[in-house]
C-alpha cells in the first residue's frame, strides 16, 4: 500500500537550517515524481520542489537556491533541505506523489493523488 509519512518539522530561527524527510512504501519511485508542498494559514497549497523518475528537479522561485530536494532509493527517502530560512516559509509541509505520466504543472496539488499527513515548520524572526 502507498504510504508517505514526513518528519522533521519544527521550530527555528530565520537564517537557520531544517531538513525534512519523507518515508515513502508501496510503489512509488518507479515512474513516480515526488514533490514537497506547502500551506501556510489562510494560503493555498504551493509547490516547492519537485524531483522526477529520471532525476530532475525543478523548485518554485520563493526557494530556489535555499532548498535542494533530494531522495534516496535505496532507503525509500525523499529529503528536504532547507537553508537559509525565512519568517516567510513557516508552512505545514506536505510530501507528494504523482505518476510520471500524469499531465499537469509539477506545482498542481490537484495532480497529486498521493499526500502524507504533513508536518509544521515555525521560523521565527
Amino acid at each position: 500500500q502507498e504510504k508517505l509519512v514526513e518528519s522533521g518539522g519544527g521550530s527555528v530561527q530565520a537564517g537557520g537550517s531544517l531538513r525534512l524527510s519523507c518515508a515513502v512504501t508501496g510503489y512509488f519511485y518507479v515512474s513516480y515524481c515526488m514533490a514537497w508542498f506547502r500551506q501556510a494559514p489562510g494560503k493555498g497549497r504551493e509547490g516547492v520542489a519537485v524531483i522526477q523518475s529520471a532525476g530532475g528537479t525543478r523548485y518554485s522561485d520563493s526557494v530556489k537556491g535555499r532548498f535542494t530536494i533530494s531522495q534516496d532509493n535505496a532507503k525509500r527517502t525523499l529529503t528536504l533541505q532547507r537553508d537559509s530560512l525565512k519568517p516567510e516559509d513557516t508552512a505545514m509541509y506536505y510530501c507528494a506523489a504523482r505518476w510520471s505520466g500524469v499531465s499537469g504543472a509539477w506545482y498542481s496539488d490537484v495532480s497529486y493523488p498521493y499526500w502524507g499527513q504533513g508536518t509544521q515548520v515555525t521560523v521565527s524572526s
